[in-house]
């Protein structure tokens, strides 16, 4: 096959079949398909290239957002769709996963450290995901974990402890390589919780029929105070639908999205909308963040974009949307758990092995009392959030949970990847241990909105 053919549009290549690309949109993708090749290692020319592709990344890309596959509208208009039911409630203040939760974390548990974790290091300065983790994470269920088993997902009920459980595991792999493999399930989950009919029986098929497409939420702005429950993205009623305009940003491989959820503000009130990336009016920029990068960060620019009014996804009383919101800031601080549980694990033996002045650092106290401190921080915020994911589960309102699980977990999660750093001295500032990047992943938990969600 020529170099030409490979750089052709089409997920293996970071965008959607059909793609338009620029002439930088050609380069980094070429780059990125020389980098991949076997042969750099026999020329010994690996470590140069792999630069140069990091520096285009880095560097970005602007391209039209386009793709081939088409989505068949089926299903009837209007009619409600699939609903998993709530948890039954076990009637005690009880945490423990169930027998199927637990052997799914366990199957999570083992592909973030034998796959996950060692491919960490290269993706975050790529800032993209390997593509054969991605698919590995397809195998495992991931992207089907909110769908309804009626519509071919694995849910009977409400999975908002199991997602929960999955995030944690997966994130203490790595946080950006996380976010990337549970973006398209996050937009899955979101059409079994409030897709019609028709919006599941068009789009939820390629999630559980093994053609997953990349598909993600858009709820962030880079806008001075912004306010996520308030967004600056308009949606304008027109005869035939709705009108689109704004921008997004931190959205997580959206080069290769094929399908959006984007937040926007209709008649003063938050809604979501379904947009498939080859509508007109839609433009990928690239936009690598200080952590979380393997996820592949961009910025999606909504100019005049026109989608039907069977485009809204849920309620239009921003009802829908800020549901949204609560269950994205739920996944967050999963997340969170997963990474500062790979903090203490990694801290704890460093310092007792560590000597200075003759004997271990574990040896002093206030060594000791930071390594202490982590644990039990991690355990409040397990414990917040687990009752959280509880109530969600079992329908029961969890607004004021939800809000302490995010307040604790990102003022607790960035102070845990400080003290990783701090109890690593110098180590800690170094790319040779991964807590510099910890400590930079641990900084989105109270930034990021949408994404992935529960």
């Amino acid at each position: 096959m020529s170099i030409l053919q490979g750089l052709r549009g089409g997920i293996a290549n970071g965008v959607p079949s059909g793609e338009s690309r620029d002439p930088i949109g050609f380069a980094v993708a070429g780059l990125r398909k020389l980098s991949q090749s076997p042969a750099l290692d026999r020329l010994g020319v690996r470590k140069q290239t792999e630069q140069v592709v990091f520096t285009v990344t880095r560097g970005g890309f602007k391209t039209m957002a386009a793709t081939s596959r088409a989505f068949k509208k089926k299903g009837k208009r209007g009619a409600p769709g699939v609903r998993v039911p709530n948890a039954i409630p076990k009637g005690v203040f009880d945490l423990t996963p169930s027998e199927d939760e637990q052997m799914l974390v366990d199957v999570v548990t083992e592909f973030a450290a034998e796959v996950v974790r060692p491919a960490a290091a290269e993706a975050d300065e790529a800032c993209a995901a390997p593509d054969e983790l991605l698919k590995s994470s397809l195998e495992i269920g991931l992207p089907i974990l909110g769908v309804p088993e009626e519509l071919g997902g694995i849910s009977e009920t409400r999975s908002a402890v199991a997602g929960t459980l999955v995030a944690e595991a997966l994130a203490k792999g790595d946080l950006g390589l996380a976010v990337a493999a549970l973006a398209p399930g996050s937009v899955a989950t979101a059409l079994g919780l409030w897709g019609t009919d028709e919006q599941q029986q068009t789009y939820l098929p390629p999630f559980t029929e093994g053609s997953v497409p990349a598909a993600a939420f858009a709820l962030n702005e880079d806008k001075v105070l912004f306010d996520v429950l308030s967004p600056s993205t308009t949606a304008t009623r027109t005869a035939d639908g709705f009108v689109i305009n704004g921008a997004k940003s931190l959205v997580a491989r959206g080069a290769e999205a094929e399908l959006f959820v984007v937040g926007a503000a209709l008649d003063g009130k938050p809604v979501l909308f379904l947009i498939e990336s080859s509508t007109d009016g839609l433009i990928i920029e690239s936009e690598p963040a200080m952590g979380v990068r393997a996820a592949s960060l961009t910025k999606l620019t909504l100019t005049d974009v026109k989608v039907p009014a069977t485009a809204v996804l849920g309620e239009t009383d921003g009802s829908t949307y800020t549901e949204a919101v609560r269950l994205s800031r739920l996944a967050w601080c999963a997340l969170s758990l997963g990474v500062g549980q790979a903090v203490l694990d990694y801290v704890t033996p460093y310092v007792k092995e560590r000597e200075a002045f003759g004997e271990p650092i574990a040896h002093r106290q206030s060594v000791a009392f930071m390594v202490a401190n982590i644990a039990i921080e991690l355990q409040a915020m397990r414990l917040v959030t687990y009752k959280a994911a509880s109530r969600v589960a079992q329908g029961i309102d969890a607004t004021r949970e939800i809000a302490l699980a995010r307040k604790l977990c990102a003022d607790k999660g960035m102070q845990i990847g400080l003290d990783g750093v701090q109890l690593l001295g110098g180590h800690g500032f170094v790319k040779e241990h991964p807590v510099e990047r910890w400590y930079r992943d641990l900084r989105a938990i109270g930034i990021m909105e949408g994404t992935v969600l529960v």
